[in-house]
């Protein structure tokens, strides 16, 4: 199993940096950040510093989208950083969440995000594409390998994710919900005529080693509040009792009153606190090393190729250290 760390591009970047260079060094091998242009700064740019001060580190978003940057603009972005730097990039992709809506815009039909899944990888692998009924190419590419992992949850996300990317990022790591959406991808591959396996899985969420189970869910809480707005789209979409997206992942959300972006992703975040303690345990790792170990082993079992550590909380140092020295050498068997 692989491991990834994911942070915001909060100032100072020379923190987001340190951060992931303590991340290499721990065994970690990919570097995800947030991808939002108002509520933080530019992630692209400060991949190219991070590329710089690593050596095999992969980087990439958690996630982009169709909307924010032209498609040519993204995939020529990700291929110049593959130039310099080798091809150490990843795009990850969904629908447009805090990006879109912060600055006053939808989230991106699944159509628009399947079509740019194949334009944007096309591009930055040397590849004519179209843009908006106009044929291009990147002409100074050579040898451009950009693999395309999409954020998904709901059952035409899935289904898209299993015919068109190359990886699926599930951003929660309950062990229940993994098995049902990695099986829909992988159903949606080999429909499709793909290798369903070819599929890298990744989840994403928070961990927090330690004792003080109180306080680590108090520090994690928020991701079910994000979760949470995805959630909601789904039932407002297909209903609250549809059969189509399990129970396990929206009965939580009656309680939700709203969503305040300008605290997204961050701990102490209040509109969160309608997330019950046990969606905080079922979504995050948190616990000594053993527990984390003991759902990473069953995450793995369940086809789970990385798991990308949400470190958003007040331990973020001690928990690459917790994961180097005891975590990622117990799932490198």
């Amino acid at each position: 199993m692989d491991f990834g760390l994911v942070l915001q591009t909060d100032p100072p970047a020379s923190r987001v940096i340190s951060l992931m260079k303590r991340a290499e060094r721990n065994g970690f091998t990919h570097g995800w950040t947030f991808d939002s242009a108002v509520l933080w700064q530019e992630p692209f740019v400060i991949y190219s510093q991070i590329l710089a001060n690593t050596t095999t580190l992969k980087v990439g978003p958690m996630v982009t989208n169709p909307g924010t940057r032209t498609w040519e603009v993204t995939a020529s972005t990700f291929a110049t950083l593959n130039d310099m730097f080798g091809n150490r990039t990843v795009c990850g992709i969904g629908r447009g969440d805090s990006a879109m809506r912060v600055a006053g815009r939808r989230p991106n039909t699944l159509a628009r995000l399947g079509e740019a899944i194949e334009v944007i990888r096309d591009l930055a692998e040397g590849r004519e594409a179209e843009v908006d009924g106009q044929r291009m190419r990147l002409p100074w590419v050579r040898d451009g390998r950009l693999p395309v992992w999409m954020a998904a949850y709901g059952p035409k996300a899935l289904a898209l994710t299993g015919r068109k990317a190359d990886g699926f990022i599930l951003q929660l790591a309950d062990p229940f919900l993994t098995e049902w959406m990695v099986k829909a991808v992988r159903n949606a591959a080999a429909e499709a005529g793909r290798d369903p396996d070819s599929v890298t899985i990744c989840v994403a969420a928070p961990a927090y080693v330690g004792d003080d189970l109180a306080h680590a869910r108090e520090q994690c809480r928020w991701f079910g509040g994000m979760v949470g707005n995805h959630v909601a789209d789904l039932v407002s979409r297909y209903g609250e009792h549809s059969g189509v997206v399990p129970e396990a992942l929206t009965e939580y959300i009656k309680g939700r009153e709203g969503y305040d972006y300008s605290h997204h992703g961050r701990a102490g975040n209040p509109s969160t606190d309608f997330v019950p303690d046990e969606i905080v345990d079922r979504f995050c790792l948190l616990g000594p090393p053993e527990a984390h170990i003991e759902k990473l082993r069953a995450l793995r079992d369940l086809g789970v190729d990385q798991f990308a550590v949400y470190d958003m909380h007040d331990a973020q140092e001690t928990t690459i250290d917790a994961y180097g020295a005891e975590i990622i050498p117990a799932l490198g068997d």
